[in-house]
């Protein structure tokens, strides 16, 4: 029972992967990544030239996508872990659902990158950063979980769905496209580093009734 209550948070701490990659992946960039310009799909470009607009050649695209496809996959099970670990209610049900389905669109980023069925892509990446998003703010009311964190899990979702709508807008900020994209995403993946970690080492569990 302690094991099964340890998968969920260990599957989201993973994600620490997902950061490692993209240092690896961009040191091998061409000509050099810049994270103010570029996105974070351009580390899994498959091709070398110009892709909308920026100069894109990332010798490495394939560990990225890898990368891309382990986030989502851990993010899916770990969901469905977590959820097992509080109290069932709906809005659990639902915060941890749109968590799963955010897994479900990363796999997809990472399965069809940028340049290959935009669409896909595209859908795929929304599922995150709208859904997943999303999630966190609900979750940040229902979960059974410290004031501290359930501040942070609301910021972070809050924050996320602002840089969303500029981002979309493309009002940038002098963030540029790649760092008002990452102002979208990172905050999430942090989150399930934390969240994971919280979980993995908290003594007291919550309350399931």
């Amino acid at each position: 029972m302690v094991k099964h209550k340890k998968s969920g948070p260990w599957l989201w701490i993973v994600s620490l992967q997902y950061f490692a990659v993209q240092v690896i992946v961009m040191l091998r960039f061409m000509p050099r990544y810049s994270m103010r310009f570029n996105t974070i799909s351009d580390l899994g470009n498959t091709m070398c030239g110009i892709y909308d607009g920026r100069s894109v050649c990332s010798p490495l695209h394939t560990l990225m996508n890898i990368s891309f496809i382990i986030l989502g996959i851990t993010m899916f099970l770990g969901a469905i872990f977590h959820y097992k670990i509080f109290k069932p209610s709906r809005l659990n049900w639902l915060g941890f659902t749109t968590l799963g389905l955010a897994g479900i669109g990363t796999v997809l980023v990472g399965a069809f990158p940028e340049n290959t069925i935009s669409a896909l892509h595209v859908f795929g990446a929304a599922m995150p950063f709208l859904v997943g998003n999303a999630g966190m703010v609900l979750l940040s009311y229902s979960l059974d979980i410290p004031r501290p964190l359930r501040v942070y899990t609301f910021l972070s979702g809050a924050l996320a769905l602002t840089a969303l709508v500029l981002f979309t807008t493309h009002h940038y900020l002098g963030l540029g496209t790649g760092g008002m994209e990452r102002l979208t995403a990172y905050p999430q993946t942090l989150w399930l580093i934390v969240f994971g970690t919280h979980g993995y080492f908290r003594k007291t569990p919550p309350k399931l009734t």
